[in-house]
């Protein structure tokens, strides 16, 4: 029995659905149309004779076997995607300097920077990690090369490259205090886009609050969360094991989005356009929840 061979471009866009959410998101970042892209998803689907996605008008999910895809279509993407990188654009050398923020993809930053590392073998990369709004004078005074950290919504500066959800947090076995009790906080210190949205949340509300914990880093934050200290909020990238999301039963305000963007790209020159891009697709990739299994 001859093996068929999986279309690129369909688990291309078989994985930015999955990612995205839908059809109509992922043919506008796939620049195709809508259809286009169920084509490419019903072909798919007929080269292995399974569904990969549950359709209704209202709900879109990944079936058992589109779920046990979705990692094996990952892995075939950065292969081909290295491949074409290592041999078809121009070879890049040199060194990047690259700051994020530590709440942008603790988890996955390991495993991003390997496939960076394997994708331009000639460029030695120096990252820094720590908060934003200590990461960002460093690059105004040029010690950084790119910047990857979190915005308010429609702030002018960097490019979008993915929303955060901002979900209230707490450690499994924290219980709420009753609503006329203070709310006790880890929250990390002024200027924090976590913090500012939380505390302007609780006044619209008028719901009391108490400090219990304040640290400069995320990763004590999350210590406290889950030790069961209090309650925090944060992007959903930055949620931790041993952490959970408190929802609308919770009774605590809703928070809206919060932009992850990346800063510095004008200054770099135009030779440092694949690294670019490769950063920006790999951090989309990794920030983007997938869709469920049904």
């Amino acid at each position: 029995m001859r093996i068929p061979d999986l279309d690129i471009d369909a688990l291309r866009a078989f994985v930015t659905v999955a990612e995205s959410g839908g059809f109509t998101a992922a043919a506008e970042l796939l620049g195709r149309t809508q259809s286009a892209v169920s084509v490419k998803i019903k072909r798919l689907e007929e080269v292995l004779g399974r569904r990969v996605f549950e359709r209704t008008s209202r709900h879109l999910s990944l079936t058992r076997d589109g779920e046990v895809l979705l990692s094996y279509a990952r892995r075939l993407l950065d292969l081909n995607d290295e491949t074409v990188r290592r041999l078809a654009e121009p070879a890049v050398e040199g060194e990047l300097r690259l700051g994020m923020a530590e709440y942008v993809a603790p988890r996955q930053l390991p495993a991003l920077l390997g496939r960076f590392a394997r994708a331009f073998p000639g460029v030695h990369v120096e990252v820094r990690v720590a908060s934003g709004s200590s990461l960002m004078p460093d690059l105004e005074a040029g010690e950084l090369d790119l910047l990857v950290a979190m915005r308010e919504e429609g702030e002018g500066r960097g490019r979008v490259i993915q929303r955060d959800p901002l979900v209230w947090a707490a450690g499994e076995g924290f219980e709420m205090p009753a609503p006329d009790a203070p709310l006790p906080l880890c929250l990390m210190p002024s200027p924090c886009i976590y913090r500012s949205r939380a505390l302007a949340g609780l006044e619209r509300q008028g719901r009391s609050w108490r400090s219990r914990y304040t640290s400069h880093s995320m990763l004590g934050i999350q210590a406290a969360v889950t030790a069961g200290l209090g309650v925090t909020v944060v992007g959903a990238a930055a949620l931790a094991p041993g952490m959970r999301v408190l929802g609308p039963e919770s009774g605590l305000p809703e928070l809206g989005h919060a932009e992850i963007a990346l800063y510095g790209e004008e200054r770099r020159r135009s030779a440092a356009a694949p690294l670019v891009r490769y950063i920006v697709d790999q951090l989309q990739a990794a920030l983007a929840p997938p869709l469920r299994a049904a």
